[in-house]
């Protein structure tokens, strides 16, 4: 695509770098030289991020079909790419709408291209660091009711949130805004000293990356009601191959999906 003002192709972006990763095509040296780097230190950096979408398409079938849940808030939703959370989630409730939250300018214009001819998908420019930008924006209520049971999806975007924006209080005021009876999926990078290593590449990227011990992680759920298994390596999440790779079974990437109570309790 043309480069546009808006769009800052000399920083490695997460986003592309991960389209990189995924084996996409929208991504620009910076983004290339950053992923190269990223799998100098953690050669296996490809199939976890392979794993980390399957993890997104289980979750999402498991929300559409099993949980009957018929509106989805995907925050930090990246690129599109194949099997996108509307596709799957359409796929089985042909009627379920979906609202892609990003801040980049390159995942707005690619999102917003591909999503133009469907009524029942929208794209919101919002932060995840100011969920209140989230919850009361124009183009999430036109589609999303917060009254009714929603799934907000937080997937591999966590760890890019530090601890002074404090993922804690940003999950917690999400929570005040689901209706009993939501879900929330989380997938969260594991520290590891390869991985926090490969993290410290991100210093010279548009965002951070905060890679969390697993009881870090586990805080973050604090007060949901986990669906089986809980919080597992991703592949572990109902898993549709029961063969695996030791490298996928030993992915430093831990997910889970948990509900909110029936009855409200605060966040955080």
């Amino acid at each position: 695509m043309p480069e546009g003002s808006l769009i800052d192709v000399s920083t490695p972006n997460v986003a592309r770098t991960y389209d990189y990763l995924l084996g996409g095509k929208e991504n620009f040296a910076a983004d290339r030289a950053m992923a190269e780097k990223v799998l100098r230190l953690v050669p296996q950096a490809r199939t976890f991020a392979r794993l980390n979408r399957e993890f997104l398409v289980r979750a999402v079938r498991f929300l559409a079909g099993e949980a009957r849940i018929t509106q989805f808030v995907d925050i930090g939703s990246g690129l599109p790419t194949e099997r996108n959370v509307h596709e799957v989630a359409q796929q089985i409730t042909p009627g379920a709408r979906v609202v892609y939250v990003d801040n980049d300018p390159m995942v707005l214009v690619h999102a917003r291209a591909l999503l133009a001819t469907d009524a029942n998908t929208r794209v919101a420019d919002a932060d995840l660091r100011k969920p209140s930008s989230i919850v009361g924006h124009r183009d999430v209520l036109d589609l999303i009711d917060w009254s009714k049971p929603v799934a907000v999806l937080l997937v591999a975007v966590l760890h890019f949130i530090t601890d002074t924006d404090d993922p804690r209080q940003i999950i917690g005021e999400l929570r005040a805004a689901m209706a009993p009876g939501s879900y929330l999926v989380i997938a969260h990078v594991e520290r590891r000293p390869e991985v926090n290593r490969a993290a410290d590449l991100y210093r010279d990227a548009n965002a951070p990356a905060v890679p969390r011990r697993a009881e870090e992680i586990a805080a973050l759920l604090s007060g949901l009601d986990l669906v089986a298994p809980g919080l597992v390596r991703l592949p572990l999440w109902r898993p549709q191959e029961l063969e695996m790779w030791p490298e996928e079974l030993d992915a430093p990437l831990l997910g889970a999906v948990g509900q909110v109570a029936s009855v409200r309790t605060g966040g955080g």
